[in-house]
C-alpha cells in the first residue's frame, strides 16, 4: 500500500517549496528507484498548471561516463541542459539509490575536469535562483544505499526521513514557515554586523561578513531543512576547522578533514582518507580553496549523522563550511565548479560577532 505520506510530500514540494504557478516549465531530476514520489510530484504539478519534464538519469551511466569518457567528451557542455538552466521556472532534484559507493572507483580529476567545464551552467543557475527566476529544491526519497549509510533498516529511514520532514503533521508547512519566523529572528540581529569569531575544540577561525546577507532556510531549496546562512568576504577566513565528521563527495568518503586559511585562502589541507580525493576537489579551479558559505544548523529534531548532507548540514549544534562556489543572494562573489559542504562540530565551541556572543555550546545565545 502506498505510504500517504508520499502524496503529503508531494504537495508540500509543489505548492510550499517550489511555488509552481501556470504555464510555468518544470523539471523533475530523479532516480528511477523514486518513481513513487516523482509519479506524485508529476500530479500535483500538472494540477498546478505547469508544463512538466520527468528526467529520470540511471546512476551507473555516471559511472560509465567518468570511467571511459574521452577528455573531449568530459569537457562537453550539454546544449540540453543549457536550455533547461536558461530557460526553465523551478526544478526537483530527488536523491535514491541502490549505492552510494558507486562512483569510489573513479578518478577524482576526471570528475573535477567535467565540473570544471561545466562553470557557466553552474553560475547561470546560481544567479537566475538569486534573482528568484529560477526555484529550485532537492529532497531524498527513502532507499537502501541511504538507509545503510546511516545504519538504518529501510523501514526505519523512511520513518527518518518523513519524520525528518514534519510529514506526520497534519499540515507541514505551519512547522515550516514557524521554523523561518524563528530564524528570521536571527537573520535580523547579524545584519549590519562584520566579523564573526568561531573558536573550539574543532575551530579557530575568523571571518568577515561584512555587507552580507544571511538566508533562512526554510523548506524551499532543501526539505527537510533548517538552517541560516551566508557567503563569507572572500579573502577573509583565517585560522583552523577540524571536521570532525566525514565528508562525502560522489559517494566517496573523506574523514578527519583539516583545512588551514590565509587571507580567505586554504593554504593547507589534511585527511586521514582519500587526502588525493580532498586535494583534487581543491584543485578544481581558482575558487574551490575559498569559502562560499557559512551555515548555521537550526534543526534539532535531526539528530543522527546519516551521511547525506542535506540532512546532516541542519543538525542543530553543528556549522558547515562549504569551499567553491557562492549563493549571490547572500552578497557572495567567489565562483566555482565546486560547491562542497563539511560539517563541524559545535558542541564545545562559541560564536562572537562584533565581540558580542552569539553562539555557544550548540545554541544560539540571543534574543
Amino acid at each position: 500500500m502506498s505510504d500517504l505520506r508520499v502524496t503529503k510530500l508531494a504537495n508540500v514540494l509543489v505548492n510550499y517549496s517550489l511555488e509552481i504557478k501556470p504555464g510555468q516549465k518544470f523539471r523533475i531530476t530523479a532516480s528511477p528507484l523514486a518513481s513513487e514520489l516523482t509519479l506524485a510530484v508529476y500530479e500535483e504539478a500538472i494540477k498546478a498548471g505547469a508544463h512538466v519534464l520527468i528526467d529520470q538519469p540511471l546512476d551507473e551511466a555516471q559511472e560509465i561516463f567518468y570511467k571511459l569518457a574521452s577528455d573531449e567528451q568530459l569537457d562537453f557542455v550539454s546544449p540540453v541542459e543549457k536550455i533547461i538552466i536558461d530557460t526553465f521556472d523551478a526544478t526537483l532534484y530527488i536523491g535514491a539509490s541502490s549505492n552510494s559507493c558507486l562512483l569510489s572507483g573513479v578518478d577524482p580529476q576526471r570528475m573535477a575536469r567535467n565540473n570544471e567545464a561545466n562553470i557557466e551552467l553552474i553560475k547561470t543557475f546560481m544567479e537566475r535562483s538569486a534573482r528568484r527566476e529560477l526555484h529550485w529544491c532537492v529532497t531524498v526519497y527513502p532507499n537502501n544505499a541511504n538507509a545503510q549509510d546511516a545504519d538504518m533498516s529501510l523501514r526505519d529511514y523512511t520513518e527518518f526521513v518523513f519524520g525528518a520532514g514534519m510529514l506526520n503533521e497534519d499540515d507541514p508547512t505551519i512547522f515550516w514557515k514557524a521554523l523561518g519566523k524563528r530564524q528570521n529572528n536571527l537573520v535580523d540581529w547579524l545584519k549590519g554586523h562584520q566579523s564573526a569569531i568561531l573558536k573550539g575544540s574543532n575551530i579557530d577561525l575568523t571571518l568577515s561578513i561584512k555587507e552580507r546577507t544571511f538566508i533562512s532556510a526554510d523548506g524551499k531549496a532543501n526539505f527537510p531543512d533548517g538552517e541560516i546562512f551566508t557567503g563569507p568576504v572572500e579573502n577573509s577566513a583565517d585560522g583552523w576547522v577540524r571536521f570532525k565528521y566525514p565528508a562525502i563527495y560522489m559517494g566517496q568518503e573523506i574523514t578527519d578533514i583539516e583545512l588551514w586559511f590565509e587571507d580567505g585562502k586554504v593554504v593547507k589541507e589534511k585527511a586521514s582518507k582519500n587526502q588525493e580525493l580532498l586535494t583534487s576537489n581543491l584543485n578544481t579551479d581558482i575558487g574551490a580553496r575559498y569559502l562560499g558559505e557559512w551555515g548555521i544548523g537550526t534543526n534539532y529534531g535531526i539528530t543522527k549523522f546519516t551521511k547525506n548532507m542535506l540532512f546532516d548540514e541542519k543538525i542543530g549544534g553543528t556549522i558547515h563550511l562549504a569551499v567553491g562556489a557562492s549563493f549571490p543572494e547572500t552578497g557572495g562573489k567567489n565562483e566555482s565548479a565546486l560547491h562542497w559542504d563539511m560539517l563541524c562540530d559545535m558542541a564545545e565551541s562559541e560564536v562572537t560577532i562584533d565581540g558580542d556572543s552569539f553562539y555557544k555550546d550548540g545554541k544560539t545565545v540571543i534574543g
